[in-house]
Order: C-alpha cells, then structure tokens, then sequence
C-alpha cells in the first residue's frame, strides 16, 4: 500500500475556504452536511484535519478527515488489550469518508480509504495510537470496511477497528 496512485488529474490536498464544498453530494445528508458545515470549523478548532481530493477543474471527488482519539481499555476486545496498561488508550479515528456520486464506480473510496490509512500509519510513528476506529453510517459502509479487514468493536456493531499491528503489515508486508 506504499504506492497509492489517483487517476491522472485528480489531487489530494488540506481542506481550505476556496474549495467548493456545497458542490459535493455524496447521498448521505450527514456525510455532505459534515464537509459543507463543519469540518473547516473543526480544522480551525485544530480537532480534525480534512483532506479533499480534486479533480482537475477543482471539484471535490471525495474526502476524508482524520481526528485524535481514546477509547476506555474495557471497550477493546481482548487481543487488542494483551499487556495494555488498564486507562484510556490513544486511537486514530477515521471520522468522516465521502465520494461524491458523480464519481463513483470509479474506486476513488477505496484509493481515499488507503490514503488515509497512510496518513495514520505516518502519523503513528510521531503519534502513537493502538487503533484506527470508525463509526459506520450504514451496512453498505460497513461492509466496505470489513473488506479492509476492520472489526467490531465488541458490543457496538457500527464502531469498527483496525489495531495499529494490522495497520503497520498493510503498510510494511515484509515485515510480517
């Protein structure tokens, strides 16, 4: 997963003000509300960081924003927690993902799920975090996920993980 390669045209970059962000319509309100309303506030309040990938004319394609987390040691499943001291525990959280429908079928969602994976794996290594967890919105979300290898969370069925272990194989096969 070293190498993630957008088709030609097409960038990834911070979210910023000059973006159109009321273009994007992913066809879940929640996810277009997000990017139109709140994540450039979230930016600003330094809670999340967004990142857009645009095609060629500067309209959005798609995005994903990537924010600090801790989630209690109890919630973790057991082989996560296996010597892990008994408090909350640092995670990276894959809050948000959205493709907008004109570009789907194109499998930018699965290439925006790789680059924010990267973004994580790079950040654990300043960073440290046990986990990369999502909330998923829906079952189509969902099963995307677990074609990734993410998880559930024991006894929440739309919270996901993937342990900082499965990251780092993702992103060094050969060190497995």
């Amino acid at each position: 997963m070293n190498r993630i390669r957008f088709p030609v045209g097409f960038r990834v970059e911070p979210l910023r003000r000059r973006h159109p962000r009321r273009d994007l319509l992913c066809g879940e309100s929640g996810v277009d509300d997000w990017l139109k309303t709140k994540a450039l506030q979230h930016r600003d309040k330094h809670l999340s960081v967004t990142k857009v990938l645009s095609d060629s004319g500067g309209r959005i394609a798609g995005f994903y924003t990537l924010a600090p987390g801790q989630v209690d040691f109890s919630d973790l499943p057991p082989e996560l927690i296996k010597r892990m001291p008994r408090r909350s525990l640092p995670v990276a959280v894959l809050a948000w993902l959205g493709v907008d429908q004109s570009f789907r079928g194109q499998g930018l969602g699965r290439l925006l799920l790789a680059r924010a994976l990267r973004d994580c794996y790079e950040s654990g290594q300043t960073f440290a975090f046990v986990a990369v967890i999502l909330d998923c919105i829906n079952d189509s979300a969902k099963a995307f996920y677990e074609k990734w290898d993410f998880r559930e969370f024991p006894g929440h069925e739309n919270r996901l993980f993937l342990s900082w272990r499965q990251l780092e194989a993702m992103m060094n096969p050969e060190s497995v």
